[in-house]
């Protein structure tokens, strides 16, 4: 089949299209046939060699996380998909492999996709989604009546996130550019600020949960935010020791952890705040109740461009001049 291979890690190297066997199913996975798949940061980072030391994959292997497709075999243990079905799912670490015509996914991972989306719309959901999901209802306990900050309101977890949030019934914040601001604004944001002209921290106090997804240096801006009680969740770092014992990572990578950051966790110890690293995880239960909130209008997609399989090294560049309006997808089927 073909497929976008990692060789070797280097930074902003294209991948290699080439042609690699069909994967083998285990007892516990679904075969997809990939129609559509959506491009990340995540996948330019791990092909720059970023997480090498934490997502330790034998190269060459082929690259992406998000994918939507059709069920062609199942593992004599799967009970809830058979053939035929029409699924996504973000495959999980160790297992990726999404810009190709087939992939072999644990069913723990997978979902029945949304009957009211297309499969690029489809693709475009399961990581940022699941960030999302993981990031204000799981960590953070986002409830009703509170306030969250949500930075770049108009990148692919920005624009998911937000309408996610105002579904919680949470007072909105969030950062974008000027010609950007009445497509956040319909998807939930109820405070805009022009990253441009304004700083947010200027403008924004009292809140209870950050969503930080921007530089060391905006995260210890956000801390200052929040109220008394308040946590930050940011999907950009740096590593805590408690992403070490998720992980299972040893006592030198968990030190590392430690070290790493040691700096965030005093300022946010001293401002009477909680911070909080999250590195997404597949799953697909979460993704069902996702599923729901789609079909029910509650979230839609936001999809800026498709580019066909041929094009994934120019999806990734794309992606990487960090201007997407929403997600970035990779028709294949």
């Amino acid at each position: 089949m073909k497929a976008f291979i990692v060789d070797r890690y280097a930074k902003k190297a294209p991948l290699r299209l080439g042609e690699v066997p069909e994967p083998e199913v285990g007892e516990n996975d679904v075969l997809v046939q990939i129609h559509a798949a959506s491009v990340n940061l995540l996948d330019s980072k791990i092909r720059d060699g970023e997480f090498k030391l934490i997502l330790p994959y034998r190269r060459p292997f082929v690259a992406g996380h998000d994918v939507a497709g059709t069920v062609i075999r199942v593992g004599a243990k799967v009970r809830q998909f058979k053939s035929g079905d029409e699924v996504y799912a973000r495959a999980r670490d160790g297992r990726i492999g999404a810009f190709a015509e087939y992939i072999a996914i644990d069913d723990a991972d997978v979902a029945l996709k949304p009957k009211n989306l297309s499969m690029e719309e489809a693709a475009s959901i399961p990581l940022v989604g699941l960030t999302a999901w993981q990031a204000l209802v799981e960590r953070a306990k986002l409830k009703k009546g509170q306030k969250v900050f949500i930075q770049a309101g108009s990148g692919g977890v920005g624009t998911f996130a937000t309408q996610l949030a105002k579904h919680l019934g949470a007072t909105v914040a969030t950062t974008t550019s000027a010609s950007n601001t009445d497509m956040v604004r319909k998807l939930g944001g109820d405070v805009i600020v022009d990253y441009k002209k304004d700083d947010f921290e200027k403008v924004l106090s009292g809140y209870d949960v950050v969503l930080n997804s921007q530089d060391n240096k905006t995260l210890e801006k956000s801390l200052r935010v929040l109220k008394p009680g308040g946590v930050a969740v940011s999907i950009s770092g740096p590593p805590d020791a408690g992403f070490a014992r998720e992980k299972g990572l040893n006592w030198v990578l968990n030190l590392v952890m430690r070290v790493l950051s040691a700096g965030i966790r005093r300022r946010a110890k001293r401002a009477d705040v909680r911070y909080s690293f999250l590195f997404m995880a597949a799953n697909g239960e979460q993704l069902t109740k996702i599923t729901s909130l789609i079909e029910t209008g509650v979230i839609r997609p936001v999809i800026d461009r498709v580019f066909p399989l041929e094009q994934t090294n120019e999806a990734l560049a794309y992606i990487e001049q960090g201007r997407a309006k929403g997600k970035v997808v990779i028709k294949v089927k």
